[in-house]
């Protein structure tokens, strides 16, 4: 009984799990039903709306599109009746062109046939000249002829004789007019001349003193000579081989001469004798190693010198080479004066004439400072210091002013600007000024002997003197012979000659005396 209950129980329990089962199915069947439905309906209303969003935007697009394209075609006909507007105004300036153009052919048309009758009558006029010149050539020749036949002379003896007669009634006219303008222009220009050459040494003064071509040496005592010399002689061999001078070991106590017309080279042999002696060693090793070390030295001092003149004239912007070439002159001379001290002096004396004219007084000084540089390498180079100094300011891109200032210091070339010909004139100065240079008794007797040659030989000249060392020539002369007015010819011939012909410092002044003297005998 109780086996029967418990299998009711476990059957009723199945039938019971069996209808869970199934109730548990058909409750999931019926809800995925539900949410199929459900999701239809969604995915249909969604359909819907996209419907609605696509045809609203197709709506949209639509009118964009058709007011873009109105405004475009709105933009277009202004732009063409822009373009209309200004083809019309291009065809009217067109035509007002055309009408001006037509006007111009019809005027040229009409100057043209102005010009050719005008060329025809010319040509016309032209014939009648030139037929009237025919006869009045025809009729020259005969009046000529007639004149030969009744005056017995020919053209030529006629055309001299009145020449020869205009030339001795003019004579004394031109003397005159000549006197005149040369006293007048004296007046006024040697006033102004001395007045700013005044000026200018008045603010530039400077000291002086005259070089030599020999170098004395002091020794502490004669017995350094024999150290000089050395055994044999070989010393001073070796100096004079190394250094290129001649040294001189005389009876003068204490003292050895060095000469050389190179003055570079006499100055660094004079450093090196100074410093052996010094040093005490006395050899040609020594000697060989001293030349060096004071060719370097003067090689320092070449430059600083340069840079010295440049700081001292305020010149600026010269080239290295221009600068170490311009040191050179501190050992150059020229009849004693110092090339440097003188190339300075010209510089400072053409800068101040130049600022007195209101002329460029920087470009007076670069120019008066270079003018002689040509003098640093004429030892070396073939070409006088003119030709030299121009290469080397050519070569250093110096300006044109400059390169003919120095070409024309000399009167080599012609000068070509204010600026040369007050360079000139401050060599002038600077080299003629008293105690500035001198020259040797031979050149100076021959110059002077020249310079009476010179005045003795025109004719009317009795006697001639030159006077104040040369700088002054005075000339008597014959007055039955010469005229007061032949005498103002025959100084300026005089002084022509002597530029041509003599090298001089400063100028020289031609002086003519005519003395007439009546003598008679009371009875």
């Amino acid at each position: 009984m109780i086996a029967i209950n418990w299998l009711h129980i476990g059957i009723a329990a199945l039938a019971g799990l069996v209808l869970g089962i199934l109730g548990n199915w058909l409750y999931n069947r019926m809800g995925l039903n539900q949410r199929r439905r459900l999701a239809e309906a969604e995915l249909e209303r969604q359909r819907e709306e996209a419907r609605e969003v696509l045809t609203r935007a197709r709506r949209d697009g639509e009118q964009t599109k058709r007011e873009r394209l109105l405004e475009v075609k709105e933009d277009a006909r202004q732009v063409r009746s822009e373009l209309e507007r200004e083809l019309r105004e291009r065809r009217s300036e067109l035509g007002r062109e055309r009408s001006r153009l037509e006007q111009r052919e019809e005027a040229l048309e009409r100057k043209s046939e102005t010009v050719e009758r005008q060329n025809e009558e010319a040509r016309e006029r032209l014939s009648d000249a030139e037929a009237k010149l025919v006869r009045a050539e025809e009729l020259e020749s005969a009046k000529l002829t007639e004149l030969e036949r009744i005056a017995s002379l020919s053209l030529e003896e006629a055309r001299q004789q009145v020449l020869d007669a205009a030339e001795q009634t003019y004579r004394h006219e031109v003397a005159g007019r000549l006197r005149q303008l040369e006293d007048e222009a004296r007046e006024t220009a040697e006033q102004k001349a001395r007045e700013i050459v005044v000026t200018t040494i008045q603010r530039y003064a400077s000291d002086y003193v005259s070089e030599n071509t020999v170098s004395v040496v002091h020794l502490p005592n004669d017995e350094m000579k024999g150290r000089i010399i050395g055994r044999e002689g070989r010393n001073i061999r070796a100096i004079e081989t190394i250094t290129g001078v001649n040294v001189i070991i005389d009876d003068t106590p204490e003292a050895v001469v060095l000469s050389s017309f190179d003055p570079i080279r006499r100055e660094i042999a004079r450093l090196t004798m100074e410093k052996l002696i010094q040093d005490g060693r006395i050899h040609p090793t020594r000697i060989e190693e001293m030349t060096a070390k004071a060719g370097r030295e003067i090689d320092a001092r070449i430059k600083e010198e340069g840079e010295k003149a440049c700081y001292e004239t305020g010149v600026i912007g010269l080239h290295p080479e221009l600068v170490k070439t311009l040191g050179r002159l501190r050992y150059r001379t020229s009849y004693g004066q110092n090339n440097l001290q003188h190339s300075i002096e010209v510089s400072m004396l053409a800068g101040m004439m130049a600022e007195e004219l209101g002329l460029d007084g920087q470009m007076a000084r670069r120019a008066g400072l270079l003018h002689d540089i040509g003098k640093a390498v004429d030892f070396e180079q073939e070409g006088t210091h003119v030709q030299l100094g121009a290469a080397l300011a050519r070569k250093y891109k110096e300006s044109a002013t400059v390169v003919n200032a120095i070409s024309s210091h000399h009167g080599d070339t012609e000068p070509n600007s204010l600026v040369s010909i007050l360079v000139a004139a401050a060599d002038a100065l600077s080299a003629a000024r008293p105690g500035a240079r001198r020259e040797n008794m031979e050149t100076y007797i021959k110059r002077i002997q020249r310079l009476e040659e010179i005045a003795n030989s025109y004719p009317g000249v009795e006697k001639s003197y030159a006077i104040q060392a040369g700088r002054e020539i005075r000339v008597m002369v014959e007055p039955e012979r010469m005229s007061e007015d032949d005498m103002v010819l025959t100084a300026r011939e005089i002084c022509r000659q002597i530029e041509e012909e003599l090298n001089y410092p400063g100028q020289i002044k031609v002086n003519m005396i005519r003395e007439t003297r009546v003598s008679d005998y009371a009875r």
